[in-house]
C-alpha cells in the first residue's frame, strides 16, 4: 500500500533507478529536438491565447518539466497546445480585467485551478471519466477551435487592425470590410512563412519546419525594410525565468471561471492520455491514466505559481521525443532546461520576428488541427456521428468554447442514450437446414415460422430508458401475430427493475389475450442479478428458461395440438410427435 501510495506521488523514483549512463546522450539529444521545436511554438500558442510570448515558453519550462516528473508516459511531452490556447483565451475574456497584470492572475488563477480539477480526478480515481467525451466531438471541437485561430490571425497576416473582442461571426464581417486596407508588405511575408513552412515539412517532415518558416519570413522582412512599411513586430521577452505569480484564489473569482476550468480540465486531460495512449501502441509502455490525470495536475497546479498558463500534452512534440530516442522523461528536463537557457540569454530574439510571420505559422498550426480524413470518415458512418461532429463544431464558433465542449458532451450522450432506449426486436426462427438447431433472423434467411407463436430476439439493455418501446414492440408483435411469445434474451446485456416489471407486466397482458410469454438464454450475469428481486421468486422464475430448447418445448406443450395437425410449417423436431392429418412432410 505505502509503495503504491509513494509510486503515485513520486513516479521518478522508480524510473530514476532504471537510468543507465548511456541514457543521458539519448535524453539530451531528445531535449535538443524538443527545445527546437517549442521555441517557435511556444511563441505562437502564447500568441494565440493572447499572452506576451515568454509565457508560453515559461510553460514549455514548468509545466512540461514536472508533468514529465509526475507522469506515467516516459515519452509524453507537456507544455502549451493549440487547442488549449484558444480555450484559455476565450475563457479569460469573460472575465473582466482592466489590464495585463490583472490579465496574468486570470491565466494563473485558471491554471491553478484547471490543476486542482485534474489532480482531484486522478486521486479520486476517475480516470475513466474522459471516456464519457467521444472521439467525435473531440474532432469537432478541435476543427471549429483551428478555424477560430486561423480567423483571429487574419488580421495580422493582412496587416489591418481589428478590436480583440470580436466574435467570430463579426470579425469576419469587419475583416471583409478591411480587405481594401491590406499592407502587401505584410501579406508577403505571412505567406512567404506560410509557404516555406509546409515546403520543408514536406521536404521532411523531422526538420523543425515552423521555426525555418519564421526566420524565412523575419529574412523577408528585413530585406524589404517592412518595418518602414507599417508591419508590426513581436516584442522582445523579458528575459527572466519564469517569476513566481500568487493565483488569486478569491470566492468571486474561482466561482467565475470554475466553469470554464472544468471544460479546459476535462480538454486538457483527453489530449494528455490520448497521446500518452498514442506513444504507448509505438513504445509498448504501459500507462497509468489515472497517474496522468495527477501529474497533469500537479504540473498546472505549480505552473500556476510560475506564471504558466494552462498545459497539456503535445502530440508533435511527443512523437518527436519518441523518434528522438528518448530513454526517459528527463528528456522533457532537458528541453526545459535548453528553453530557460534562450530566454535567460537571448532574449531579444523575438524583436526581430514580425507578426505577419507569426500569424503564418499559426495558420499552419490551425491547418494542422484540422483532420480532414476522419471528418469525412465521421460523416460517413452514420446520422448520429454526424450529427455530434457537425453540432460541437458550429457550437464551437457561435458559442463560448468551454460551453461548447458540453453541448458536444450532451450530444454525444444524448444520441447514446436514443441508440440503447430503442434495442432491436427481431423475429427469429430455427434454421431449418440445420443439422442441430440454429436461432436466427427469419428475414436474413427466409425461414418459415410457427402460426401458434414468435420467437423474438432482443438486441440491447432493457433498462428503464427502453422499457416504453420495448413494450409498444411488443404490443406491435402480439396484435399483428400470434400472442404466444419466446423472448430469445442473448442479446440483453443489462437489465434493471424496470425491465423486469415490464415482464412482469407483459406476462400479465398476453396470458390475457390467451397466450403466454417465456424467455430464454438470458445471460448469466443478468440471471444473477435478477434472482434476487422479489418478482422472479413470485412469477419470472416460471417463465425464464435456461436455453431455447426448454423455452420451445415448454411453449410446445401449451399451443393448441389441433392446430398442429393441419400445419404445413413444422419448423421443430418436436413437432415430429404431434398428429399430422395432411402427411406433410416434416421439416426439421
Amino acid at each position: 500500500m505505502l509503495k503504491s501510495l509513494l509510486l503515485a506521488l513520486f513516479p521518478f523514483i522508480y524510473w530514476g533507478r532504471q537510468l543507465t549512463i548511456a541514457d543521458l546522450p539519448k535524453d539530451l539529444m531528445a531535449g535538443i529536438t524538443g527545445a527546437v521545436l517549442v521555441l517557435p511554438q511556444g511563441v505562437a500558442y502564447a500568441y494565440i491565447a493572447g499572452l506576451p510570448p515568454e509565457f508560453g515558453l515559461y510553460t514549455a519550462i514548468v509545466s512540461a518539466a514536472v508533468a514529465s516528473l509526475f507522469g506515467s508516459s516516459f515519452h509524453m511531452i507537456s507544455g502549451p497546445t493549440a487547442a488549449l490556447s484558444i480555450v484559455v483565451a476565450s475563457v479569460v475574456n469573460q472575465v473582466t480585467y482592466s489590464g495585463l497584470s490583472e490579465q496574468l492572475t486570470i491565466v494563473v488563477t485558471l491554471s491553478f485551478l484547471v490543476g486542482i480539477i485534474q489532480f482531484t480526478l486522478g486521486t479520486l480515481r476517475l480516470g475513466a471519466l474522459v471516456n464519457f467525451i467521444s472521439h467525435t466531438v473531440i474532432i469537432g471541437f478541435t476543427t471549429g477551435a483551428a478555424i477560430l485561430i486561423a480567423t483571429s490571425q487574419i488580421k495580422h497576416l493582412l496587416g489591418v487592425s481589428l478590436p480583440s473582442d470580436l466574435n467570430f461571426v463579426d470579425e469576419i464581417n469587419a475583416l471583409f470590410h478591411t480587405l481594401s486596407n491590406t499592407n502587401l508588405y505584410a501579406l508577403a511575408i505571412g505567406a512567404t512563412t506560410f509557404i516555406s513552412s509546409i515546403l520543408v515539412k514536406a521536404i521532411n517532415r523531422k526538420l523543425p519546419y515552423l521555426l525555418i518558416g519564421m526566420l524565412t519570413g523575419s529574412l523577408l522582412c528585413l530585406l524589404l525594410n517592412a518595418q518602414q512599411h507599417n508591419v508590426a513586430m513581436v516584442k522582445s521577452m523579458s528575459g527572466s525565468l519564469p517569476p513566481v505569480s500568487i493565483p488569486d484564489l478569491s470566492l468571486a473569482t474561482m466561482q467565475s471561471l470554475f466553469s470554464g476550468a472544468f471544460a479546459v480540465a476535462l480538454l486538457g486531460l483527453i489530449e494528455a492520455v490520448s497521446i500518452a495512449r498514442a506513444i504507448s501502441v509505438r513504445s509498448k509502455q504501459v500507462i497509468d491514466g489515472n497517474q496522468e490525470f495527477i501529474g497533469q495536475g500537479i504540473s498546472n497546479m505549480v505552473g500556476g505559481f510560475f506564471s504558466c498558463y494552462t498545459s497539456s500534452g503535445s502530440f508533435t512534440r511527443s512523437g518527436a521525443n519518441y523518434d528522438a530516442g528518448a530513454a526517459s522523461p528527463l528528456a522533457a528536463v532537458f528541453a526545459a532546461v535548453i528553453v530557460a537557457l534562450v530566454i535567460c540569454f537571448i532574449p531579444s530574439s523575438t524583436a526581430y520576428l514580425p507578426l505577419p510571420a507569426m500569424a503564418g505559422s499559426v495558420l499552419l498550426i490551425a491547418w494542422n488541427l484540422i483532420d480532414s480524413k476522419h471528418i469525412i470518415d465521421t460523416i460517413k458512418l452514420n446520422y448520429a456521428e454526424a450529427c455530434i461532429l457537425i453540432g460541437t463544431f458550429l457550437s464551437t464558433l457561435f458559442i463560448p468554447l468551454e460551453y461548447a465542449i458540453y453541448l458536444g458532451i450532451i450530444l454525444s450522450l444524448g444520441f447514446y442514450l436514443r441508440r440503447t432506449s430503442r434495442p432491436r426486436l427481431i423475429k427469429v426462427a430455427p434454421l431449418q437446414t440445420a443439422k442441430h438447431r440454429m436461432i436466427r433472423n427469419i428475414d436474413r434467411y427466409n425461414l418459415n415460422t410457427c402460426p401458434q407463436f414468435q420467437m423474438i430476439r432482443i438486441d440491447g439493455s432493457l433498462y428503464f430508458g427502453s422499457v416504453d418501446y420495448v413494450q409498444k414492440e411488443i404490443a406491435k408483435h402480439t396484435q399483428q401475430g400470434p400472442s404466444n411469445l419466446i423472448l430469445v434474451a442473448k442479446g440483453i446485456n443489462f437489465m434493471d427493475a424496470s425491465g423486469v416489471l415490464l415482464l412482469e407486466s407483459e406476462i400479465e397482458r398476453i396470458k390475457k389475450l390467451g397466450g403466454d410469454l417465456l424467455m430464454c438464454s438470458l445471460k448469466g450475469t443478468v440471471s444473477d442479478e435478477i434472482k434476487t428481486m422479489p418478482t422472479f421468486q413470485n412469477l419470472l422464475k416460471h417463465h425464464i428458461f435456461d436455453n431455447s430448447n426448454e423455452a420451445i418445448r415448454e411453449m410446445l406443450d401449451k399451443i393448441d395440438k389441433q392446430k398442429c395437425a393441419v400445419c404445413e410449417s413444422r419448423i421443430f423436431n418436436e413437432c415430429r410427435q404431434f398428429p399430422n392429418n395432411k402427411h406433410n412432410s416434416i421439416n426439421h
